[in-house]
C-alpha cells in the first residue's frame, strides 16, 4: 500500500511541479518523496522510475494523439531514424523513469543519513 501511495504521491508531485517549472524539477519531486517516504533503497528507485515512467508516457501518448501523431512521426525519423512514434514515446518515458528513479534512490539515501533511528 504504500508503494502505492509513494507512487501516487510522486507522480502528483512531479506533474504539479512540471507545470510551472522546468522538467528537472521531476527529480526535486523524487527526491522529497524518497526522502520522507521511508522505503528500501530499490523500492525509492522503483517508486520514482514507475511514476515517472507512467507519467510522461501517458502524457505523450495524450499530446500526440491530439495531433494525430504528425510530430512524433518527423521527430522520430529525426531522432530514431525510423518511423515509430511509439518508441519515441516509450523512450521520453524511460529517460524520465531514470531521472525519477535515481532521485528517489538519492532521497532515500539521504534519509539514513540525516535521520538516525532512535
Amino acid at each position: 500500500m504504500k508503494f502505492i501511495i509513494a507512487i501516487i504521491c510522486t507522480a502528483a508531485s512531479a506533474f504539479a511541479l512540471s507545470l510551472f517549472m522546468p522538467w528537472w524539477t521531476i527529480a526535486i519531486a523524487s527526491f522529497i518523496v524518497g526522502f520522507f517516504l521511508a522505503q528500501k533503497n530499490y523500492v525509492s528507485f522503483l517508486v520514482g522510475f514507475i511514476a515517472l515512467f507512467l507519467l510522461w508516457t501517458i502524457l505523450c501518448l495524450i499530446i500526440s494523439s491530439g495531433n494525430n501523431d504528425l510530430f512524433s512521426h518527423k521527430f522520430s525519423m529525426l531522432i530514431l531514424q525510423k518511423d515509430n512514434p511509439i518508441l519515441l514515446i516509450i523512450a521520453t518515458g524511460v529517460i524520465g523513469g531514470i531521472v525519477a528513479g535515481f532521485a528517489g534512490l538519492a532521497g532515500s539515501m539521504a534519509r539514513k543519513i540525516f535521520v538516525k533511528k532512535a
